[in-house]
Order: structure tokens, then C-alpha cells, then sequence
């Protein structure tokens, strides 16, 4: 059993460098991943050999469908937004990070959604309509100029204000979370222009739920 496990740790690594794999990759390391895990936890189980194949099959199902699913929803957010100047997307393992400088969506002290904002709202509220086993997050940021609890609620306002707009595209509300962290979490110098720039943004955090 102990020499299952290690060869599937194995496979997820020697996946992880395989480039012939290209957009893949990153589904059959996923399936590896969730193979090695549940074998574990079947073997602890059920302590024999049988527990850990039941668990190695379950845990690469969950695996590979959540990668598959993450996969094709970061095609269709970097399809759907390919033009856009204020969004930008990355996948940090099995969490899509759509990030959106505010200025673009909100004026100056505003949490109101500027009337053009609505156009790149339509286009994610109707992939998100289209992948409705995920959940979703939706962050605040500002940067550090003015009062820090003064920017704090400004940006939960426009975390809240983007949700709105999602429900009223149809996407389920319990689907939706938000949150306001300020000036607490910078991704940039916040004595420069174009960092604070950089620094007002919304994050729009997707999370596929995982399905034994």
C-alpha cells in the first residue's frame, strides 16, 4: 500500500513537468493528486488494499472533474474579457482570481457602478450562469490614501454593489460572498501613482465545488 502512495505522489510530479500535457496538465495532475489523497484516506479506513483502491477512485473522479471544470471557465473568462483594459485573470490551483481595477468600474469616493462597468458585468454573470456548481467571492481592495476605516467601507460598498449587479443577471445570491479589506492586502507601492492604481481593485474569486 505504502509503495501505491508513493507512486502516485510520483506520477503528480513527473505530470507536473511533463509540458507535452499543454492546458491539461494542470486537470491530470488534479486527478493524480485526488488519486493519491484518497487512496490515503481509503487505506486509513479501511485498512486494507481494497479501501484504498475505492478511495484512489474517488478521490481522482473529484480531482479531474473540478480541474476539468476550472479549465474551461478560465477559457471562457479570458475569452470573454480578452479586450478588456481593466481585467486581468489567474488561477492560483483550483481557485480562479478575476481581478478588476476599480477605477474602470466605480468613480472617484464612489460605490456606485459606473454605467459602462455593466458590459464586462454581463459578460462574467453570464459565464458564471453558465457554471453553476461554484461559488463565489467577491473582494474589495483600495489603496492607502485617506482614512483607513473610510476605505474599508468603501470597499465592502463596492463588493456589495457588484453583487447586486450579478443577482440582477440571474446569478443565484447564495452563490455570492463579499468582503471589504481596504488598504490591508496592496499588490503594489502604494507611494506611486500606478501602484495605487494597481492597488484599487476588485477581485472576483471563483471556486468550483468539489463533487464525490
Amino acid at each position: 500500500m505504502r509503495k501505491f502512495i508513493v507512486l502516485l505522489v510520483a506520477a503528480v510530479f513527473l505530470t507536473a513537468g511533463c509540458a507535452s500535457l499543454g492546458e491539461h496538465r494542470k486537470t491530470v495532475i488534479g486527478t493524480l493528486a485526488g488519486a493519491a489523497i484518497g487512496a490515503g484516506t481509503g487505506y486509513a479506513i479501511g485498512k486494507d488494499g481494497k479501501g484504498a483502491g475505492i478511495g484512489a477512485a474517488i478521490g481522482a473522479l473529484s480531482g479531474g472533474t473540478v480541474g476539468y471544470v476550472l479549465e474551461r471557465q478560465e477559457r471562457s473568462f479570458r475569452s470573454a474579457l480578452a479586450e478588456s483594459e481593466a481585467a486581468s485573470i489567474k488561477r492560483e490551483q483550483e481557485v480562479l482570481v478575476l481581478s478588476f481595477q476599480s477605477d474602470f468600474w466605480f468613480d472617484f469616493d464612489s460605490g456606485v457602478l459606473k454605467p459602462g462597468a455593466y458590459r464586462e458585468i454581463d459578460r462574467v454573470a453570464e459565464i458564471l450562469n453558465r457554471y453553476p456548481g461554484s461559488t463565489i467571492r467577491v473582494e474589495g481592495h483600495t489603496d492607502s490614501v485617506g482614512v483607513e476605516t473610510y476605505n474599508l467601507e468603501l470597499s465592502k460598498r463596492r463588493a456589495r454593489a457588484i453583487k447586486n449587479a450579478f443577482i440582477a443577471k440571474g446569478v443565484n445570491p447564495s452563490r455570492i460572498g463579499t468582503m471589504g479589506f481596504g488598504e490591508a492586502r496592496p499588490v503594489a507601492d502604494n507611494n506611486k501613482d500606478e501602484g495605487r492604481q494597481l492597488n484599487r481593485r476588485v477581485e472576483i474569486i471563483i471556486v468550483p465545488v468539489k463533487q464525490a
